[in-house]
């Protein structure tokens, strides 16, 4: 997710703490606490299925680029770290096949980075 599930935690967690206060206009908290419960429901979504879907574009990635191994560490921290390496990879790989004219191995890393795009869709996507 992006912006991570952490920060948006503490952003909630601060306009809870603001918006608990008596002084606080109703409108403002009304609205306030509307969006905060929409980006709760978004985060537990996200945060549900991060794991998988990470380990399912590390996996991918990994076979565009011809890579062995697997994630043995399923932390977040962990899959992330190995996927921004992986996205390194991945558009280092991209720049070459562009210089050479590799058109086939072009479609094959759009066509993975269409896919990620997909998996990350939220259930309230409109596209």
């Amino acid at each position: 997710m992006n912006p991570p599930v952490p920060a948006v935690l503490a952003e909630m967690a601060a306009l809870s703490m603001r918006y608990a206060m008596t002084d606080a206009p109703p409108a403002e908290r009304a609205s306030n606490l509307t969006l905060q419960a929409m980006l709760m429901t978004l985060a537990a979504e996200v945060w549900d299925r991060q794991a998988a879907d990470l380990v399912a574009e590390n996996r991918a990635v990994r076979a565009l680029l011809g890579e062995a191994g697997e994630d043995g560490d399923l932390r977040l921290s962990a899959l992330k770290a190995e996927n921004d390496r992986l996205m390194t990879s991945l558009i280092a790989a991209q720049a070459a096949a562009e210089a050479a004219g590799d058109t086939a191995r072009q479609d094959a890393i759009w066509t993975e980075l269409r896919a990620g795009t997909e998996r990350r869709k939220l259930s309230v996507s409109l596209v």
